[in-house]
């Protein structure tokens, strides 16, 4: 039986997923909003950031919005993230690339999908932003990147992570996080040191919007604005006095965001 099948096309639905990553089964999530006609509808992909999950409070209120909408959302735990297999430590921005690659693959070959788009939050906005850069227009068909955590490769090269300093040319096996159980490998360090962010995610040339709040302290708001440099076809929005997670004007964001998808998708 189909997926579609199971689900029924009558109204909006969510079925629990184990999709096959880089390292292992990834947890996901698939919504789907009523279907009707060709029984397809445009597909977004929600990725997480570092340390967080696919239940993050910003990609819940983004997919219930999107559901809302008339939009079909997956969204899915990193590999060594939330309920996925694989051990964090072990976890790069590179296999992160896989594990979107490999979430993509399942939604495209899904009866239900029309097209996908993908947003990203933090390090999920580089991951997202360099798998559209590589993947390219159409394939991917919009792309939404909040709070997106470019700084992660400048982070690598001065030896600090949250606060962690190292050091960058004689890089630890692990890098313990400060009151986490959880602790960064060497490998993480070591690619992003030379990760191509900006160069493959300028490739993309599809409509992209960005968000990021003004007083975000993990990741300044001036490497959006470098984001917002390189697209051809990019809107860069900036909330004022808002931090990295968008915690107080959450719903505020996703709406952003959504309206973007339902102009882009939707309405074009």
């Amino acid at each position: 039986m189909s997926v579609l099948s199971a689900l029924g096309a009558a109204s909006q639905s969510t079925r629990a997923l184990e999709i096959e990553g880089s390292v292992g089964k990834l947890a996901a999530e698939l919504r789907l909003p009523e279907l009707s006609g060709d029984g397809k509808c445009h597909m977004v992909i929600l990725s997480h950031g570092f340390t967080s999950n696919m239940d993050s409070p910003l990609l819940r209120e983004l997919a219930d919005d999107l559901v809302s909408s008339g939009i079909g959302v997956v969204r899915f735990d990193f590999n060594g993230h939330g309920k996925s297999e694989g051990e964090f430590h072990n976890m790069t921005v590179l296999n992160e690339m896989e594990d979107l690659k490999k979430v993509i693959e399942w939604t495209m070959n899904q009866p239900f999908t029309a097209d996908i788009s993908l947003a990203g939050h933090s390090q999920g906005g580089v991951v997202a932003s360099m798998v559209a850069g590589e993947l390219g227009f159409p394939a991917i068909k919009s792309l939404a990147l909040t709070a997106a955590a470019a700084v992660l490769r400048d982070d690598a090269l001065r030896g600090n992570n949250q606060g962690v300093q190292y050091d960058p040319w004689n890089v630890p096996e692990l890098i313990h996080l400060p009151g986490r159980d959880l602790s960064i490998g060497r490998e993480y360090v070591l690619s992003a040191q030379t990760l191509p962010i900006y160069e493959t995610a300028q490739n993309y040339t599809g409509p992209v919007f960005i968000l990021h709040g003004t007083h975000d302290n993990v990741v300044p708001y001036t490497y959006s604005e470098r984001y917002k440099s390189v697209y051809k076809n990019a809107e860069l929005k900036l909330m004022p006095g808002e931090n990295h997670s968008f915690k107080k004007a959450t719903k505020e964001a996703a709406l952003l965001v959504n309206d973007f998808f339902v102009k882009t998708l939707k309405n074009s």
